[in-house]
């Protein structure tokens, strides 16, 4: 894949506060990319580190315009706002990010409702959402892009043996996303997924791991950025309609080593595989 710039072109990212959703952000801006972040964290988390705000300064430090608008991806008004802001500051949008995510790993009949609610607005309801309100304006883009942080569609039963409300809900934006790029295929409008091949080290990743063994088993954000940007700087063709993995994306852009994404450079356990690979 080639691996033009980014400069001038506007994002509209679900989450981003922290993250891979971050990561991809900056990533973006040391291009000279504009950012909207649709993001719920307004003022910080004892738990996470990080608010839309820090982010948003981060963001203009590497060199791009941004736009923190605080609001919940679950709520179709402050979608349809931040939208409409996108438009109103940057002229356009070009690319839709949906990163933000919920995630709880427990089975029917140890689930809540509420939380399998909360994974089902996020994860599909978010995404729909936020892709559909701007798909008029990703439409007039000469090279439009809608991005999902979603896995490929993996019949093994083991994913739903052993977390189905999750699975259901990941491959539910897969499945919107893969919907938009066939309806749109031939058009300058591509859409596909992207995941990590090996579990990412986050602050969210810690609380369920502990901190010192993500470092030690994980890679860093930096390798679903890099991997981001050169899926939304390459042709449509080539890219919509795919779930992409990370290292795959890479390879095929030339970079074939990985050392200097691990968490932990000096540790020599093996890396943990992501889940639904």
């Amino acid at each position: 894949m080639s691996s033009p710039s980014l400069a001038g072109r506007t994002l509209l990212m679900s989450g981003g506060s922290r993250g891979i959703g971050l990561a991809i952000a900056l990533r973006a801006a040391r291009d000279g990319a504009n950012v909207t972040l649709i993001a719920k964290t307004d003022v910080p988390d004892p738990r996470l580190p990080g608010t839309i705000h820090t982010a948003a300064a981060e963001i203009e430090r590497a060199g791009g315009q941004v736009l923190p608008f605080v609001g919940d991806i679950r709520d179709e008004a402050v979608v349809a706002r931040a939208v409409e802001a996108t438009v109103e500051r940057f002229g356009g949008i070009d690319v839709v990010v949906n990163n933000a995510s919920a995630i709880a790993l427990s089975n029917p009949g140890e689930l809540p409702l509420k939380r399998y609610d909360l994974m089902m607005d996020v994860n599909v309801r978010g995404t729909f959402l936020l892709s559909s309100l701007a798909l008029p304006h990703l439409l007039r883009s000469d090279r439009a892009h809608v991005l999902t942080l979603s896995p490929p569609l993996n019949p093994d039963v083991r994913w739903l043996k052993d977390h189905a409300p999750y699975t259901v809900s990941k491959f539910g934006m897969t499945m919107v996303t893969l919907g938009i790029a066939e309806q749109h295929r031939g058009t300058a409008l591509a859409a596909s997924c992207l995941w990590p091949a090996t579990i990412v080290a986050t602050a969210a990743s810690a609380m369920t791991r502990g901190a010192e063994e993500a470092r030690r088993t994980s890679r860093t954000p930096a390798i679903m950025a890099d991997a981001a940007h050169a899926v939304l700087t390459a042709p449509a063709a080539e890219t919509t309609g795919r779930c992409h993995i990370d290292e795959e994306v890479l390879r095929a852009a030339g970079i074939t080593g990985f050392d200097g994404y691990r968490a932990d450079p000096t540790s020599t356990e093996p890396l943990r595989r992501d889940i639904f690979l």
